[in-house]
């Protein structure tokens, strides 16, 4: 039997999302994002609070990083999604992480990660549904320990974080359950 528990952000899993700009004096805000996903092949999604300084950041620039936390990067992840860029300007530099510029975009890359979409602001939103971002992925970088042999991401070497909205948990993501467009075929048979 199923029960109720109400309107609640029950989509998971969620990744933990690093979002990487610049402050206007050239420094790195790197911020910890719930709200996001892909909406396209090249296109994705934030909603965050406009009163962010990556919100102020990203309006200016138009253009941001969207790293993928890891096992690896927990704690400094965690860090900079407690505190606030306008509260404790330099949070950035209190977690040990290094940045490099971004040659598709006016935006850094955070070195640590080991997987960054590197996006160009198409649209923003801002209304009484919230404050949302609508960006181009113009590339991809993946630091070359978590591909396979034929060049492909491979999700168990990069141990992505995944984010519990029920208990604000974070898990990592578990082994392959299935191939996808196969593991269904059995009832193309019926």
């Amino acid at each position: 039997m199923k029960k109720s528990i109400g309107a609640c952000p029950a989509l998971f899993p969620m990744p933990v999302q690093m979002i990487a700009t610049y402050n206007d004096d050239g420094s790195v805000d790197l911020m910890n994002a719930a709200w996001g996903g892909i909406l396209d092949s090249d296109l994705l999604i934030l909603s965050l609070d406009s009163t962010h300084r990556t919100s102020d950041n990203i309006k200016k620039r138009k253009a941001f990083t969207l790293s993928i936390a890891d096992e690896t990067t927990i704690k400094e992840s965690d860090y900079v999604g407690m505190v606030s860029e306008n509260l404790f300007p330099g949070k950035f530099l209190k977690t040990g992480l290094s940045a490099s510029k971004s040659e598709k975009v006016d935006a850094p890359i955070v070195n640590e990660y080991k997987l960054t979409l590197e996006c160009e602001v198409e649209k923003i939103s801002d209304d009484e549904m919230g404050f949302f971002v609508y960006a181009r992925i113009k590339d991809v970088l993946v630091d070359e320990s978590i591909l396979d042999p034929k060049g492909k991401v491979d999700v168990t070497k990069l141990k992505p974080i995944m984010f519990d909205q029920f208990k604000n948990g974070y898990y990592s993501l578990g082994e392959k359950a299935g191939q996808a467009w196969d593991a269904g075929k059995p009832f193309l048979k019926k």
